[in-house]
């Protein structure tokens, strides 16, 4: 039998009409008649068959051969075959009859009476047995030897991870979370989370801290909020100023300061009264004229000072003398204004950081006594004569660098700065160290004291600057606002102006009486070395810093009035005469100069 004796027979029940153009015969016959198949096309529908049948409700069948004589006579008859459906149904292939639904034995009553009856007419015997073996031999049937398999265990971790991420949404659905946004970043920051996202709304920041919740724990947060608490106290109790009991020195010095420090208080509010009496416009003539003069300032004398920088210089008292102080560990004395070397100073080993003369040196006070003091990198501190060139005595006490020192206006204490957070003073007519004050949370770099002598103001390297009451020992301002270290301060002789200068490339003016910062100076483009009032009556200021250059600046306007610039280092140290007609500066070129109106 060959493709071509097949027939395709239409169901009648699918009423549909399908047209099969045959291209290549140009022929074209109705389905609905009984054709024969051309070979390539049987050939097609041989495999399709199954899908046309189901499809188009119909089916191939082989076609009947006919013997060779009743050819015409098979063309002559009607090609059309009307089938009963009966035979349709009897002869359509295996996949188009429906299959044979199995009633299921409903079974009443209960199984345990089946079984016992079952059992009881001995059913279970050898055809049991036989089914039993049968079934294990087909696979259909599986006995294990008694191990127990534990499904809990062998849980994949997928299904653990679902099953976990299904508690997790649990919790956080359970979570109350504020709706307040502030708070919201709040307890984010307090977890450790950033308080933001790119893109990131209200709505979506608190689902997010839901969501850590439910992973970390609603105590966590708590925890976090305790940890801050303590943290707090524990800053809190930091900052607080204590005290604790000095020695009897201590107490007998404080009270010879205020009897020393009350009456010269009087006698400049006495002399502010007298000024404010002067008309305004002799005052603004002669504020005119000295900003005259300051505009004409230049330098009329450059001396190379040693072969190391020079980091501090100081005029004595009657502006006679310049003492510098040297990295080489050498400190000299010049004749002023001649600039003539009158002294070297032997005795540190290292970098020298001050060297400042007694409030009354050169005045009233003996050549052979203490004259000028001096401090360096090692810790050590050195008082000196002017007839000697080896020092008179040694302060010890300190174990690390001291970076400056300064005499108190009566000339019985010194104070000195250290890089172990504390500055001290001592009393030299005791001969013994009155305080060891702490405060700062860095070094302390600078330290000056009040015209009166009752304040002291000290600049450290935490950025900050406090002012003490050496009566009673308490810090009254907080100077807080530079950006980096405070490395130098001043008093203004006026009383409540102080000057400070720092590493963020600013002075800054405060005011004693407002508590407060005044001004803000940018003063340089470098960091600040030093400051220094006018020592008169404070009418202009001065400034040295890193970019070789110094500056001077009217009061109370602050204003620039005129730049230093020769030097070809940077500026680290500068002093005004107490006559208020010289100015001196020091380099890392290794020179000093000073400036003198035309």
């Amino acid at each position: 039998m060959s493709v071509s004796d097949f027939l395709i027979v239409i169901r009648p029940s699918s009423f549909m009409s399908v047209a099969l153009r045959l291209k290549t015969f140009e022929m074209c016959r109705p389905v609905t008649n009984l054709f024969p198949l051309n070979n390539c096309v049987g050939y097609l529908l041989s495999f399709l068959s199954p899908v046309m049948s189901r499809s188009l409700g119909c089916f191939i069948k082989p076609k009947k051969r006919l013997p060779p004589n009743d050819v015409n006579m098979c063309q002559s008859k009607p090609l059309i075959e009307k089938l009963p459906k009966q035979a349709t149904k009897t002869k359509a292939p295996d996949d188009l009859v429906a299959p044979v639904v199995k009633k299921p034995h409903i079974y009443y009553g209960s199984l345990e009476e089946k079984e016992r009856e079952r059992l009881a007419k001995g059913e279970s015997g050898i055809l049991g047995k036989e089914g039993l073996k049968a079934g294990i031999e087909a696979g259909n049937i599986n006995i294990t030897s008694g191990e127990v398999f534990e499904i809990e265990e062998h849980i994949s971790e997928r299904q653990a991870e679902v099953l976990a991420e299904f508690e997790r949404r649990k919790r956080a659905r359970q979570i109350n979370v504020s709706t307040d946004d502030s708070e919201v970043k709040a307890c984010l920051r307090a977890l450790g989370e950033p308080i933001t996202l790119f893109g990131e709304g209200p709505a979506e920041r608190r689902e997010r801290l839901r969501n850590i919740l439910s992973v970390v724990g609603t105590d966590a947060l708590k925890k976090t909020k305790k940890d801050d608490e303590k943290s707090k106290k524990s800053k809190e109790e930091y900052q607080q100023t204590w005290y604790h009991e000095g020695p009897n020195s201590l107490k007998v010095a404080r009270l010879w300061i205020a009897n020393y420090s009350l009456p010269r208080a009087m006698k400049r509010l006495e002399e502010a009264r007298l000024h404010k009496e002067i008309p305004e416009t002799t005052r603004t003539s002669q504020m005119q004229e000295l900003h005259k003069s300051l505009r004409s300032l230049n330098n009329f004398c450059s001396q190379i000072g040693d072969d190391r920088p020079i980091s501090y210089c100081h005029f004595s008292p009657n502006s006679k003398m310049l003492a510098t102080a040297c990295w080489s560990g050498l400190c000299k004395l010049w004749s002023v204004p001649d600039c003539n070397l009158l002294h070297t100073l032997r005795g540190h080993n290292t970098n020298v950081g001050a060297i400042v003369f007694h409030p009354k040196s050169t005045v009233s006070l003996d050549q052979k006594d203490v004259n000028l003091a001096s401090c360096a990198a090692d810790g050590s501190v050195k008082l000196w004569s002017l007839d000697s060139d080896e020092p008179v005595a040694d302060i010890e006490g300190h174990t690390v660098r001291v970076a400056r020192v300064m005499w108190h206006p009566s000339g019985r204490f010194l104070g000195t700065t250290c890089y172990d957070r504390s500055w001290r003073l001592w009393d030299l007519e005791a001969q013994e160290e009155i305080l060891h004050q702490e405060g700062h949370s860095m070094g302390v770099y600078d330290i000056a004291f009040h015209q009166d002598g009752s304040l002291a103001g000290t600049g450290g390297l935490d950025a900050f600057g406090r002012v003490w009451d050496l009566r009673t020992g308490r810090c009254i301002m907080f100077l807080e606002g530079h950006l980096k270290e405070i490395y130098g301060i001043n008093f203004s002789p006026n009383g409540y102006h102080i000057a400070t200068g720092s590493g963020d490339n600013t002075c800054k003016v405060w005011d004693l009486r407002q508590r407060r910062c005044v001004y803000t100076i940018p003063a340089h483009q470098n960091l600040v070395t030093g400051v220094k009032f006018e020592p008169i009556h404070g009418n202009f200021l001065l400034t040295g810093a890193y970019d070789n250059t110094a500056k001077i600046w009217t009061h109370p306007g602050w204003s620039p009035l005129k730049t230093l610039a020769g030097h070809e280092g940077k500026v680290m140290g500068l002093d005004i005469s107490s006559d208020g007609q010289l100015i001196a500066t020091c380099s890392y070129d290794r020179t000093f100069k000073l400036w003198m109106a035309e």
